[in-house]
């Protein structure tokens, strides 16, 4: 999708994406991928997600990547920090206590710039992108953090009824991505409360991928 259509949705405040507290999968199924504190924990597409606070403040150092500068900014007001500014190239860092923040498109993010990641947290990034673009997002994701394991949310519902984002992610096509290179487990689905839109029924997923 392109870059102004994610821009738009902010600048309007249509963020129907964004939870006013932290993800409960992220909550009951982060122990899962045995980190120690202080580790390092990436999330792609991150928006102004309030998962940050509650990893800030269980111990862990997070590194975030997101398009518009609206919810970065949105998001260290709303952590009480003020970030440090520094360029890379096309993408600019906003920097503080344990977590920095690459504002610019995901694939400009390289290795050498994201640094060390023990682990991946991706609630809103593959479900946010279009058919066409997630073979490429989660080729560059497993390049870019050296296969860090993942803890991966999904939705699943009928895409007829209801253009995405979120769109609609089977258990084939998490297969299809990353099934050669990770083990998966599903961990936990249930049902979406009233649905998508209150009209279409889903499911959410909380998966489990580490390295054989």
């Amino acid at each position: 999708m392109e870059a102004n259509f994610w821009h738009q949705k902010w600048e309007r405040g249509d963020i129907g994406f964004h939870l006013n507290e932290a993800n409960p999968f992220l909550v009951d199924h982060l122990e899962k991928l045995n980190l120690a504190k202080a580790s390092r924990i990436f999330l792609p597409l991150c928006g102004k997600t309030r998962d940050f606070s509650w990893l800030l403040a269980n111990g862990y150092r997070v590194v975030g990547a997101e398009l518009s500068e609206l919810a970065i900014n949105e998001l260290f007001n709303g952590l009480g920090l003020a970030p440090v500014l520094s360029k890379f190239r096309e993408l600019t860092r906003y920097s503080a206590n344990h977590i920095d923040i690459f504002m610019g498109d995901i694939f400009a993010v390289s290795a050498e710039y994201l640094g060390p990641v023990d682990a991946i947290y991706d609630r809103a990034a593959l479900v946010a992108l279009p058919a066409g673009t997630r073979e490429h997002y989660t080729s560059h994701l497993i390049a870019i953090t050296d296969v860090a394991p993942q803890l991966l949310v999904t939705y699943e519902y009928d895409q007829q009824l209801m253009d995405g984002p979120p769109f609609s992610i089977t258990e084939d096509e998490v297969k299809h991505h990353y099934g050669a290179i990770y083990e998966l487990k599903l961990l936990e689905s249930h049902n979406v409360e009233g649905g998508f839109k209150e009209r279409v029924a889903a499911t959410e997923t909380a998966w489990l991928l580490q390295k054989p």
